[in-house]
């Protein structure tokens, strides 16, 4: 890459086909464009005479920070030619622009202190209210203009070095060439193949390359590169997102990190491309062009508590529509009903992923600890209950959302990779799916079939949200600050009730993380499943009507609207008589999970920790957030107690064989277990013995022949044995 060091073997340039070597008008009065920036930053004022850029250059440049941020639309409004002069010639003007700011600081600066005479180099930077546009939409028509576009950015370099002026001396003779200017942005120079002085009065001539550059005699500034990525909402289907090189100078390094939604104004720059051994010859022309942005305006739309997609624009018929809304008593079941209209039932699930996308309060403790504020859901259970397309909704209402599949994603895919850039040889670091979801929520279908290696991984950005990252030298800690919906199967695929909490394949440190546990069955009732029938062929015969769903529901785009606005306007708490509330209940809780311990004398899988109490403590703060309430009061508490109750505790309580085959005792339940394990032990995997000696057998070994005849219907059930004939068994263990 050009400019990350002066002695390196190539050294690119650019031809007069490159990207910002467009010629100046030669009618074009620099010296009065000139005066007229200086007169815009001298002289343009808001209302009660307010000077804001003069202000502000002085300002700054007493600070120590040589830099000036200008607004396209003030600028405009000053003088449209003025600013359409930056827009369609930024290279010619962008130069002058700072030079005027240069000779406007010295002016406002004076008089300054004895050894600060000299005036330092200012550099302006550029913001816009116009529409963005597409990164797909850059074309050949853009190159050298001034361009707007969002994105996110999915890896940063280092802080570099580039020579904007450099000193070459001759080896030969060594005659020196002083100050001469780099072109900014991916540029380099070319160096002269012989030396220019007289080579006749020498008594040897100096060689071929004979210059090499004076490090101690350049001036240099710092500058980033950034990649940026199209954001996934402007992505096609079925299509890679688009990626685009940034690059940053001077004030402008290290204001982002991966995983920030951005907003870049810059110039749309080419740069030519090194020679690879790679490229044939018929792609090695002089033609080929790499482009990239010269960054000249950063706003970031994704920082601070306040974060939002920054897309979402609100207007005051919005607020006011937001306001009716939330002063309705019946909100919470109007939001609810508006999530996935068109799939039938599973209302407590909704109801659920309605706290999720409006989220608690994040809060920040005195001690620098923060408690996060986004709630985790997982679902777990049976395949067709409609999982995958609850995540699919909430991926599409979410302001900023990201889904993604179990089974295709690693733990570097999932938070953080450190990769090497093929160019500079130097490592980088890009942001994965928990960092790109960053104030918003990433969807994780078929969570189970997730290597318990890569579901470890998601274990700090889950709680702390943040990806601490170690490798290759580089340490530093990114942000993941969004809610987790996951789907997954049990491990025999279908809910086993004689299995209990063998059908849940995860770790007690990944359960507890999840705010909301809810087992999903497919249960045989006939009514249920004469309604369910009814709702698919209406959906599938009328899609519209029943998308509309009950009157009252909110449209898509209203709804995620009014959820960014609730999430970036209010951050309730819970009121004191919720909070003593919420305190006697969790040690009831706790007393009822520690007696079941007892009584089972197993612990359960799903423990009941301080984190189920903040779990109930963020339900209750979304409760209030949806009706942009400031605190959460106690009906809040009793609904969020309720949805706890129907989710986590009962797969909780889950846990036993309570009610399988009609033994409810724990003294038959737990003889039932001996008796399957070992009928498992006494005979191989595909051994043919009869279901008459099975029973003789154990009851000679003091075995009830209940508990057998259950155990031989149950594993029949589950296919680990079969018929082969009358009163005889094939034994097949999985």
């Amino acid at each position: 890459m050009a400019g990350t060091g002066f002695d390196q073997s190539e050294v690119y340039f650019t031809d007069p086909f490159g990207s910002e070597d467009t010629g100046a008008d030669p009618n074009a009065n620099v010296a009065e464009v000139k005066k007229q920036f200086r007169d815009f930053i001298r002289e343009f004022h808001e209302t009660n005479f307010v000077f804001p850029y003069r202000d502000q250059l002085k300002r700054n440049y007493n600070l120590g920070q040589y830099c000036l941020d200008v607004s396209l639309d003030d600028l405009r409004s000053y003088d449209e030619h003025l600013a359409e002069k930056i827009l369609k010639s930024p290279t010619e003007y962008v130069p002058v622009f700072e030079e005027a700011a240069r000779e406007m600081a010295d002016e406002v600066t004076k008089p300054r202190p004895i050894g600060e005479e000299d005036v330092e180099d200012i550099q302006v930077t550029f913001r816009s209210e116009a529409n963005s546009m597409g990164l797909r939409d850059l074309k050949s028509e853009h190159v050298s203009k001034l361009v707007k576009i969002p994105g996110i950015i999915v890896s940063a370099s280092a802080i570099r070095v580039k020579a904007t002026r450099i000193t070459i001396q001759c080896r030969g003779c060594k005659n020196t060439i002083p100050n001469i200017g780099l072109k900014p942005g991916l540029e380099g120079y070319a160096m002269p193949r012989s030396c220019p002085s007289d080579q006749t009065s020498k008594p040897a001539p100096c060689p071929l390359d004979p210059f090499f550059i004076l490090p101690d005699k350049c001036r240099c500034v710092d500058y980033q590169v950034l990649k940026l990525q199209e954001s996934p909402d402007a992505v096609p289907n079925g299509e890679m997102p688009r990626h685009l090189q940034l690059y940053c100078d001077r004030y402008l390094t290290e204001q982002v990190v991966p995983g920030n939604r951005v907003t870049i104004t810059g110039i749309f720059s080419i740069k030519k491309t090194g020679p690879t051994k790679k490229r044939g010859n018929d792609e090695a022309g002089v033609g080929i062009r790499k482009p990239y942005i010269r960054v000249v305006g950063i706003h970031i739309e994704t920082a601070g508590p306040g974060r939002s997609s920054g897309s979402i624009n609100f207007t005051a018929e919005d607020e006011e529509d937001f306001r009716k809304l939330a002063s309705q008593a019946d909100v919470f079941d109007v939001i609810s009903r508006s999530i996935a209209p068109s799939i039938y039932g599973s209302e407590d699930v909704k109801k659920a992923i309605a706290c999720l996308l409006f989220g608690g309060s994040r809060k920040r403790l005195p001690d620098g600890l923060t408690r996060r504020g986004d709630i985790n859901v997982l679902l777990l259970g049976d395949p067709g209950t409609a999982k995958s397309q609850l995540l699919k909704f909430v991926e599409k209402v979410s302001p900023i959302g990201v889904y993604t599949s179990g089974k295709g994603s690693s733990a570097a895919g999932l938070t953080a990779s450190v990769t090497r850039d093929p160019v500079s040889r130097n490592f980088i670091m890009e942001g994965g799916a928990m960092v790109l979801a960053d104030g918003g929520v990433v969807c994780i279908d078929e969570f189970d079939k997730m290597r318990q290696d890569d579901r470890v991984a998601i274990h700090e950005a889950m709680e702390q949200q943040t990806i601490s990252i170690a490798k290759a030298g580089i340490t530093t800690t990114l942000n993941s600050r969004c809610s987790v919906l996951a789907a997954a199967n049990s491990v025999f695929g279908r809910w086993d009730d004689t299995k209990g909490e063998e059908n849940i394949d995860f770790m007690p440190t990944i359960l507890s993380r999840f705010d909301t546990i809810f087992i999903i069955k497919d249960e045989h009732d006939q009514q249920k499943d004469m309604r369910l029938a009814k709702h698919v062929m209406q959906v599938h015969l009328n899609a519209a009507q029943a998308n509309e769903g009950v009157e009252g529901d909110l449209s898509l785009m209203f709804l995620k609207k009014y959820i960014d606005y609730c999430r970036r306007k209010c951050g309730p708490r819970l009121s004191e008589g919720a909070a003593e509330k919420l305190k006697n209940q969790y040690v009831l809780m706790r007393s009822g999970a520690r007696h079941q311990e007892q009584e089972t004398s197993k612990r359960s899988s799903i423990p009941i920790t301080v984190r189920q109490l903040e779990a109930i403590v963020r339900i209750s703060e979304s409760l209030a957030k949806m009706r942009l309430q400031p605190f959460a009061t106690e009906t809040d508490v009793d609904e969020a107690l309720r949805l706890f109750q129907v989710s986590t505790l009962d797969a909780a309580m889950s846990g036993g064989l309570s009610g399988a085959e009609g033994f409810t005792p724990e003294e038959e339940l737990a003889e039932v277990r001996r008796v399957e394990a070992a009928l498992k032990k006494r005979f191989a995997i595909g051994s043919q013995v009869s279901e008459q000696r099975i029973i003789s057998d154990f009851v000679r070994q003091k075995y009830s022949e209940k508990a057998i005849s259950t155990v031989i219907h149950i594993m029949l059930r589950r296919g680990e044995i079969e018929h082969k004939y009358q009163r005889k068994v094939l034994y097949r263990v999985r």
